[in-house]
């Protein structure tokens, strides 16, 4: 019996064999260790008679992806080039795209794109790019990055499926965009530039630029944070602009500390207070109130300190244990700690635990100013007209960590650290949260209304290197120019939902991170445990700040500094250099190699364009688009299997064939000491923070349970060596959490 296939019009004819053999030899070209006839005959006993043309393309994807291996990693090119393949065809009915004025004036025409472009741009200019563009560049993707271009990033009907582009339009127009500010006369150089540095995998962009710059939505920060106060019109605030930030693709954080206790006084003692667990309810309802338009779910962090009176109910939230009154288990949290919080600890003491609302300045100083909050606790510890908890410091820091264990998303910020080596000057514009991924350090203040306009919602814009496409730290000079150019340019060029947010245009801050740490380690036949990559990543990353600050000071100069520079250590001369936590030169010596006095002095005469430059985010998400591994973070396995709504993906390391060996996966690392080396080396120059994880196999220890004593050892080094936040903590047996990013956030990147 000769099969039919069913054609896209409806009529059938004869299976052509031929014509599929043809496609999978175009696809293997070049490839190494793949078979076409392998890949023909799994997918042929899967047809049937009447099979669409479109189920044939997806079996022989599906066909060619299910062979992906170590022995054979080539297939995730071939797989990716039938995808390609497929994809073109169903947004061009043919492989070959449009002219890109042709694109441009049909999806502006359908309401797909921004009618600034055609409005910004002549023909004659399209024409200029369109002589650029390399639709060719499409076949150097993986096939993770084509399907996360199919289901996350390309503009689309996410309710028929229709795709109306290919990858290099998005690139070229996110480009045109974000440039459309420039001068005619240099603008076409940086739209070029910048697309080459993007569709080249030099730069790693995040999923709200992807999936939005170019269309008619204009809200493209990954990282949003929201300051709560003490009443319920802020608190009806706060829940308003999550729904309108979740529902643009932002990630949320969320500070809850200033809640006063359940049992406070309302009204004069007219009515007792419910406690947070209620509102913390009504932020998750917010929070899933929105499925960003089929990119992710919502997500949020919500942030309260260690010594709040609630805080044994609040650390437990995400526990599996309790029923649903006293759980909010669809959010994550971040416990805020200081130093004195550790001495407790380490001194064998009790924290005394307070509702904000009866210690009048302790919140307060608990960011600002750290010698004031120790003053001020102890004498409140002394004063009996308070109202107060006593508790030991090990029992609290015990629970603490083993919620953190158990659930893998109880997470950590260092407050002293964020306000003491951050970028701004606590005294006027203190950090009081992070966001949803635990990298961002930023100034907020509470809204008291939704039009509030002395509130401030703090917004970063994200975006990353690609440390595995350049050979010399040098070539991150160009890049951080474009870098910087193209987001401050962004944060013209997008919406403001909300008006506490319209500050991110006075603070102009930004978040720069890096992808592909693990191969940069590996191409240099360096390792995360033992310090042999200590030194290269001191040059690495002050290469990195440096380039970034000299970048955003060149654009000072042009366009002139933000406009609340004068709230930045940065306006005072001082820069991460001056106040990173020195027991960082115990575990790395390597001096300074660039002219940081020079750039000092420039920074004190012309100011920065941006208020912050850098922070270390998670890229799960962009890490699949360039092939990279994710951020900082060590592979789990030279062939990663990546969750997505489409089944499961494999992904090949990069540079697998010459440096695979080379590589140091996760389990394989025997502690978190080298790791927290690494991190204390980076935070030394990040102006932010990082996104940095923790990671335990109870296989290595008596009765598979990691010591309660190695995970405090564990917290107390990363205090140690500066870091200023915390994210997951992973588990290897699954008690913990498995997870390769930022679950449903915008700091996926």
């Amino acid at each position: 019996m000769t099969l039919t296939v069913t054609k896209r019009n409806g009529t059938r004819e004869p299976i052509d064999l031929d014509k599929i053999h043809r496609v999978i030899i175009w696809a293997a070209e070049g490839l190494e260790d793949v078979s076409v006839s392998q890949v023909e005959l799994k997918a042929h006993i899967q047809f049937y008679d009447g099979i669409t043309t479109s189920d044939i393309h997806e079996l022989i994807i599906k066909s060619a992806a299910d062979l992906i291996s170590e022995d054979a990693p080539d297939y995730q090119h071939l797989a990716a080039r039938l995808a390609i393949f497929n994809l073109r065809k169903r947004a061009y009915k043919r492989f070959t795209p449009p002219t890109l004025f042709e694109q441009v004036s049909k999806m502006v025409a359908l309401g797909k794109y921004d009618n600034a472009l055609q409005r910004e741009y002549s023909k004659d200019e399209w024409d200029e790019l369109d002589n650029h563009i390399d639709h060719w560049r499409d076949l150097n993707f993986a096939y993770a990055a084509v399907k996360q271009w199919d289901g996350k990033y390309l503009v689309q009907n996410r309710v028929t499926g229709e795709i109306y582009e290919s990858p290099q339009f998005a690139y070229m127009l996110i480009s045109a965009s974000l440039f459309a500010n420039y001068p005619k006369d240099t603008r076409l150089d940086y739209v070029r530039r910048f697309y080459d540095a993007c569709s080249l995998f030099k730069i790693s962009l995040p999923t709200p630029i992807m999936a939005g710059v170019r269309t008619p939505t204009r809200q493209f920060s990954s990282c949003v944070l929201i300051e709560t106060a003490d009443s319920l019109d802020s608190i009806n605030a706060s829940a308003s602009s999550i729904v309108k930030y979740v529902s643009q693709r932002a990630g949320i954080g969320v500070n809850i500390g200033a809640l006063r206790a359940i049992g406070s006084p309302i009204r004069g003692g007219e009515a007792f207070h419910t406690g947070l667990i209620p509102f913390i309810k009504y932020f998750q309802t917010a929070v899933k109130s929105c499925s960003q338009g089929g990119v992710r779910g919502g997500a949020a962090t919500l942030f309260y300190p260690l010594w709040h009176l609630e805080v044994e109910n609040l650390l437990v939230l995400k526990n599996n244990r309790g029923v649903e009154e006293n759980r909010v288990r669809h959010l994550d949290y971040g416990v805020q700690l200081n130093k004195l919080m550790y001495q407790r600890l380490l001194e064998g003491g009790n924290i005394t635990l307070f509702s904000p609302y009866d210690v009048p300045g302790l919140y307060e100083a608990f960011f600002a100013d750290q010698v004031e909050f120790e003053r001020l606790y102890k004498q409140y510890e002394q004063d009996p007209s308070i109202r107060k908890k006593t508790i030991k410091a090990m029992e609290l820091f015990g629970i603490l960590m083993q919620e953190r264990a158990q659930t893998g998303r109880i997470y950590i910020q260092n407050v002293d650290h964020c306000n003491t080596h951050g970028a701004f000057d606590p005294a006027v514009a203190p950090i009081k949260q992070s966001n949803l991924c635990m990298e961002i350090a930023l100034p907020t203040a509470p809204l008291n209304n939704v039009d509030d306009p002395n509130g401030e919602i703090a917004l970063c814009t994200l975006a990353a290197f690609n440390l595995g496409a350049f050979e010399q730290l040098d070539e991150l000079e160009e890049l951080a120019d474009l870098m910087v150019r193209a987001l401050d340019s962004l944060l013209d060029y997008q919406n403001y939902p909300v008006p506490a947010a319209l500050h991110n245009k006075q603070r102009r801050t930004l978040g720069i991170g890096v992808t592909n740490f693990a191969y940069y380690l590996a191409k240099n036949g360096v390792y995360y445990s033992n310090g042999s990559a200590n030194r290269l990543t001191h040059r690495l990353f002050e290469a990195f700040q440096f380039y970034l600050l000299k970048a955003s000071n060149n654009l000072a100069q042009e366009r002139g500094a933000c406009e609340w520079f004068n709230q930045t250590k940065y306006a005072k001369g001082i820069l991460p250099i001056d106040t990173y936590k020195k027991e960082v030169d115990a575990v790395c010596g390597e001096p300074l190699h660039y002219d940081w006095e020079s750039l000092r002095a420039d920074i004190l005469k012309h100011g920065l364009r941006n208020s912050t430059l850098s922070a270390l985010m998670p890229c799960e998400t962009s890490s699949q688009i360039t092939n990279s591994t994710n951020g900082i973070e060590p592979p789990r396995g030279l062939i990663s299997v990546k969750a997505s709504k489409d089944g499961i993906l494999k992904q090949v390391v990069p540079g697998f064939k010459a440096f695979g060996s080379n590589y140091e996966l996760l389990w394989n690392i025997p502690n978190n000491t080298g790791y927290l080396e690494l991190i204390g080396i980076m935070q030394k120059f990040v102006d932010q923070s990082i996104s940095a994880n923790t990671n335990y196999d109870p296989t290595r220890f008596e009765g598979d349970k990691t010591p309660m004593k190695v995970l405090l050892q564990d917290l107390l080094y990363a205090y140690k060596m500066g870091a200023k936040t915390l994210y997951y903590h992973n588990t290897r047996d699954g008690s913990g959490t498995e997870d390769d990013g930022c679950a449903g956030g915008a700091c996926k990147l």
